[in-house]
């Protein structure tokens, strides 16, 4: 007979593994239904997953695919982490920058100041 394969609660490994601050955090997610384990909506946080399930969840403005390769039994430093998961996802070109175009909308700087025309108040001329 076949061992029983080993598992961890979905939350925890995505604890462990860094992607989410907190485990209610990750648990949240979870709950909220955007976490998918191999293609399937996984809706409770004590979802088990194991060594060779794929993960696919939003983390910020973009879409997380992860292959879980260890279970990991604590949340650990940053490189024990990333040995947990193989990371497949897309990569995501970075944006170009325009110069001068760095800010848009809110409080002037005093460069921005000063290129201003007065308006009421004292003309300096």
């Amino acid at each position: 007979m076949d061992a029983p394969r080993a598992t961890i609660r979905l939350d925890k490994w995505l604890y462990f593994a860094r992607f989410f601050k907190t485990r209610s955090l990750a648990a949240r997610t979870v709950t909220a239904g955007h976490v998918r384990v191999n293609s399937a909506r996984a809706g409770k946080a004590a979802f088990l997953v194991g060594v060779g399930d794929t993960l696919t969840f939003p983390q910020g403005n973009r879409i997380r695919v992860a292959r879980i390769l260890e279970l990991g039994s604590r949340r650990g430093p940053a490189p024990e982490a990333q040995a947990l998961y193989e990371d497949l996802s897309p990569s995501v070109a970075p944006t170009p920058r325009t110069p001068g175009h760095d800010r848009v909308g809110g409080r002037p700087t005093k460069k921005d100041r000063r290129q201003m025309p007065q308006r009421g108040g004292y003309d300096l001329e």
